[in-house]
């Protein structure tokens, strides 16, 4: 366990909005920081999909159609 320094404002807002949802503020901060990684995450893939180039888009078109085959995966 770690101490973090917030203002007295804002560590009554988190134990408010824990208590709310049934968790502990430490619960609360960490689906906080999950969530903020995961969007991250999506922001990045959204740029990389938005510059793919035309290699990509060939490869992709290739696993469509293999995935589309009608073939059993087993």
């Amino acid at each position: 366990m770690s101490t973090i320094k917030v203002e007295p404002e804002l560590r009554d807002r988190i134990n408010a909005e824990a208590a709310s949802l049934g968790t502990t503020a430490g619960g609360l901060v960490q689906q906080l920081v999950d969530a903020y990684q995961r969007h991250q995450r999506m922001v990045a893939f959204g740029r990389a999909f938005k510059t793919a180039d035309q290699s990509y888009w060939n490869e992709l078109a290739l696993w469509d159609a293999a995935i589309s085959d009608g073939l059993d995966d087993a």
